[in-house]
């Protein structure tokens, strides 16, 4: 490993914290990235972290080199990035980060795109919390609702249509709500915060708009933990119309009060901001959206 490569180790120790953070992030062991950090300071005859049974932390020096070796990376891979770009082949490796619902889609749709180009590799970070784009050198992420930050390029995907579901054998114990009002009265499974209530509006068929508030019984971080949860006649939750299609195909969901509509969710691909988009994830964007919006359940 020359000089460089061991900068840019160094440059992730220094993201990272750690060294067994830093060779969590790089796939390599504990020791080889200590025994390539003692070369570095070896080599140049300054010491640049001070260690400790409990935590590592830079010195003077290594503050100063560290940012020298994150400046070096990034004009390393811009200079990658532009030549993907002057290529106009998607190449390289895209790291996308997405909710693990959607995992499920993103697959398919990116395998043709994937067979075209035997350069380009797929990174998938399927988690339901977010993540820093940057910190985490993220290239693209879904994300669903409303995006407020304007640090982020949001590009709209499509709208996918929700519905309120419950299993037969939930509904022959707790009964079936027939009206709005029912609704507070049943067991909520719910993507929300501890202690919080689930607010929700929906559209009557004479145009007329309503809002719902419920105390969930189960709440979660992980809308799949949910499904299953619900599917298994645990209580009533909101739902992805196209995540359920085989189980409402089925019979072992059904959607509640149809004539009462969820506000659609609109879903959007987000990129760090940059003055050029690599091919890699331009491409990648537009084989997403196409395939999204040929799922059931799912609009422009």
């Amino acid at each position: 490993m020359d000089d460089l490569k061991r900068m840019a180790l160094f440059a992730e120790i220094a993201r990272a914290g750690s060294l067994s953070a830093a060779a969590r992030h790089l796939r390599i062991s504990t020791s080889a990235v200590s025994q390539q950090l003692r070369i570095l300071e070896e080599s140049f005859g300054v010491i640049l972290v001070r260690r400790s049974n409990r935590k590592l932390s830079l010195t003077d020096a290594g503050a100063r080199f560290a940012t020298h070796c994150r400046e070096m990376v990034e004009v390393a891979e811009r200079a990658r990035e532009q030549l993907s770009l002057a290529r106009d082949t998607p190449a390289g490796e895209l790291r996308i980060s997405l909710p693990l619902g959607l995992a499920r889609y993103v697959a398919p749709a990116l395998e043709p795109l994937l067979a075209r180009h035997a350069s380009l590799k797929l990174r998938l970070e399927a988690d339901d919390g977010l993540v820093d784009l940057i910190d985490e050198r993220i290239d693209l992420a879904l994300r669903a609702g409303r995006m407020e930050d304007s640090s982020w390029v949001a590009q709209p995907l499509c709208h996918v249509h929700l519905g309120l579901c419950a299993a037969p054998g939930y509904l022959k114990k707790a009964g079936r709500p027939r009206t709005l009002e029912d609704l507070p009265e049943h067991a909520w499974l719910a993507v929300v915060a501890d202690g919080r209530s689930l607010v929700f509006d929906l559209q009557g068929p004479s145009g007329t708009s309503r809002t719902v508030r419920v105390t969930p019984r189960v709440s979660s971080n992980n809308q799949l933990t949910l499904h299953q949860m619900c599917a298994a006649g645990l209580g009533i939750t909101r739902c992805i119309l196209a995540d359920v299609e085989d189980e409402l195909r089925q019979g072992r969901l059904e959607v509640l009060l149809p004539e009462w509509r969820l506000s659609p969710v609109q879903l959007w691909a987000v990129t760090p901001r940059r003055s050029g988009q690599p091919a890699k994830v331009r491409h990648a964007i537009d084989a997403i959206r196409t395939y999204l919006r040929q799922q059931p359940g799912v609009s422009a």
